[in-house]
């Protein structure tokens, strides 16, 4: 990849992932309110801001950054499975997003219950938004936890990370050994 492209890549990368860090906020902004409010038609247009949040933001944001990430992890030394780091940052990232498309099932059908004009139990709706707060607030966990390992980068190889970087360090000798007996010659 050129110097280019992976700055290309990571810039996005960055925007996406950040992006997808602010929506789950303003997601959980419109949960709170839905919680606070004694307004039942504000929690049926809350029900119905957070599908289309849902699906126009944060889903998207999760698979960019998702799909990023991994042209990053493919494309730089760090690789996708060297390092403990990256390999802990994929599985969490793609269980975060696994576990919001599943979620957006059941926000989607609370949405339909909250648009229909003749669902009057607004009880059933205000109590799906504690599931809304459980989700949202693991979810940013998560994702909070994702940014501190791709920004600190703790040391870890894996078995396969450890037999690759022997087998630079073997190949750099061998280089460096066939270029020792030329060098001794010219001196």
């Amino acid at each position: 990849m050129t110097t280019r492209v992976r700055t290309f890549t990571l810039a996005a990368h960055i925007a996406f992932s950040v992006g997808w860090i602010g929506a789950v906020v303003v997601f959980l902004a419109f949960v709170a309110a839905g919680m606070m409010t004694p307004d039942a038609s504000m929690v049926r247009m809350v029900w119905l801001a957070l599908q289309l949040s849902g699906w126009f933001a944060i889903v998207p944001l999760a698979l960019a950054a998702l799909l990023t990430g991994l042209v990053m992890s493919l494309g730089t030394r760090w690789g996708l499975f060297r390092h403990y780091w990256t390999l802990f940052s994929l599985v969490l990232t793609m269980v975060a997003t696994a576990v919001l498309v599943v979620n957006m099932q059941t926000v989607s059908a609370f949405a339909r219950m909250a648009a229909d004009p003749g669902h009057s139990d607004i009880g059933i709706l205000r109590s799906g938004l504690r599931g809304e707060l459980l989700h949202a607030g693991a979810g940013l966990l998560v994702l909070l936890v994702i940014q501190v390992l791709n920004v600190y980068k703790p040391r870890g190889l894996t078995g396969y990370g450890q037999r690759k970087q022997d087998e630079q360090r073997l190949a750099q000798r061998s280089a460096r050994d066939e270029q020792q007996p030329e060098l001794q010659q010219h001196i």
